[in-house]
């Protein structure tokens, strides 16, 4: 079992949405944190087929149970409500009429988008679970999430593999499918593989596109279905230049690396190896990406790449720039992409490796061990 770093503080006041991937543990955290409220999982057939066949009954059942805003004590859970959408125009009422709070989990926003579900007019504050993160697991090995992946059942289990495989196979070769609303399963399939050994990459829509033998339209769709389902997303190029010209197709990133690893059928990462790099730099940029919004910043994440091939990994806002490199041994040859940036931004800069000390440069880069770069940022000490 794991702390999850999450604790929907806000859903003591307020209505809140719980997004994230399947397998990152909503439903673990939820039963933690409010082990007495009123539950109800539409995975489950028999619930889902009440509400599908009349949305009435929850607003009925929370009027029989005399609920309002002053002797509600738990929030009420609705599990996996992107299912019924209409169930959203009864908890919008009740939101307004009685004043109860709701917790409402699930995987894919996007479908309440599609359908034109209510969204209850910006009321609801919210949330979304990323997979694990350093600080939530005890005695973490950097070796197991980097073949495992973050998915609470994947990092612990003694054969990924199987788990890793029936994820892919079940959920994003089938359901994920499902959103793309083509018979083109092969083709969005194939798109699957290619995207995953895209992730991290700067995309390009029309090279996707020939290896998968659809426009670069439907790629772009294709793309645009990933982040709304929260199993990857972009990060857009930094455009604040004054001399240079920069590259500025965005990059897009998976949500999980175990995920990325089946997909791409690449095995073992072995340290050392360029699979090993990328790896190691995906994780550093998850882990950041999650404190974005664990801590409330949501700050501006983007990364710089000039046309003359100098880059910089992540950007935060406009004055800190991050560099990645999985060596244990920081030379000045990973520094040319940060002194480049330095010149035209004044910024603090990071370099984050396995080094097995902090040290600073003599033009003012801090290169930091990945442990103590991660406990950092949690701390605010980057800020």
């Amino acid at each position: 079992m794991y702390k999850r770093i999450l604790d929907l503080n806000l859903s003591s006041e307020e209505t809140c949405f719980l997004w994230g991937p399947r397998q990152t543990g909503k439903s673990t955290l939820l039963r933690n944190l409010f082990p007495d409220a009123r539950t109800y999982d539409l995975l489950l057939s028999d619930q889902y087929r009440r509400f599908i066949a009349d949305p009435s009954i929850l607003r009925q059942e929370c009027e029989a149970k005399g609920l309002n805003r002053t002797n509600q004590k738990t929030p009420i859970i609705i599990d996996e409500v992107q299912k019924v959408p209409e169930l959203l125009d009864e908890i919008h009422w009740l939101i307004e009429n009685r004043g109860l709070r709701f917790i409402l989990c699930g995987s894919s926003p996007r479908k309440l988008k599609r359908s034109h579900g209510n969204l209850l007019g910006g009321r609801g504050i919210k949330y979304e679970l990323f997979p694990l993160i350093y600080r939530e697991i005890p005695d973490f090995s950097l070796n197991k999430a980097l073949n495992n992946g973050l998915l609470p059942r994947h990092y612990m289990n003694k054969f990924p593999q199987k788990l890793q495989e029936a994820y892919v196979a079940n959920y994003l070769q089938e359901e994920i499918a499902a959103e793309a609303l083509t018979r083109n399963i092969p083709a969005f399939n194939r798109f699957l593989e290619v995207a995953a050994l895209s992730s991290g990459e700067i995309i390009n829509f029309n090279n996707i596109s020939m290896d998968c033998g659809v426009s670069a339209p439907t790629v772009k769709g294709y793309f645009q279905i990933l982040e709304d389902t929260l199993i990857g997303r972009f990060i857009p190029a930094f455009r604040k230049e004054k001399r240079r010209r920069l590259i500025t197709a965005p990059r897009f990133i998976f949500f999980d690396i175990g995920i990325v690893s089946q997909l791409t059928r690449r095995g073992l990462v072995e340290e050392g190896s360029e699979l090993f790099g990328k790896a190691f730099e995906q994780f550093i940029i998850l882990e950041i990406l999650a404190h974005s919004s664990y801590s409330g910043r949501n700050y501006p994440i983007s990364y710089w790449r000039t046309a003359s091939q100098f880059e910089v990994d992540i950007i935060l806002g406009a004055d800190i720039a991050i560099e990645i490199k999985s060596t244990d041994r920081v030379s000045d040859k990973h520094l040319k992409g940060l002194r480049a940036f330095m010149e035209e931004h004044l910024a603090s800069c990071f370099l984050v490796s396995r080094d097995p000390q902090p040290r600073k440069t003599n033009d003012g880069i801090l290169i930091l061990p990945w442990e103590d770069f991660i406990e950092r940022m949690w701390e605010n000490k980057l800020f």
